[in-house]
């Protein structure tokens, strides 16, 4: 694979409010072959403004792992399963990466090297 070809591999970062909504959301993604993979991280606290009000909460971030093919179709996933009304999406591009876990991830995600 091309070294500049990595520019196709994306980390998406979401945030739930528990472990539950946190691994039906992946199974689900895991299940269209949305994502190769994913972590939940728990026990995060997340600060943030929201309705004109500073809140806090605990919440688990999933960081997932996916093509930039599949990102519209995951987002898309996400947000009509998402139990907040305004999720977050945020998609973060790769440098780089062992070759051997690229082509994993893109095959994982039903696509094949060029």
């Amino acid at each position: 694979m091309d070294e500049m070809k990595t520019t196709k591999f994306k980390l998406i970062l979401v945030t739930t409010p528990d472990l539950k909504a946190a691994r039906r959301l992946v199974r689900s993604a895991l299940e269209a072959r949305l994502i190769a993979c994913a972590n939940l991280v728990p026990k995060i606290e997340s600060h943030y403004r929201w309705q004109g009000k500073l809140e806090r909460s605990a919440e688990v971030l999933m960081v997932m792992k996916t093509t930039q093919a599949r990102v519209a179709a995951l987002e898309q996933l996400i947000v009509a399963q998402h139990p907040y009304d305004t999720p977050e999406f945020v998609v973060l591009n790769l440098a780089g990466g062992a070759k051997k876990y690229l082509a994993w991830l893109a095959e994982n995600c039903g696509d094949w090297m060029e």
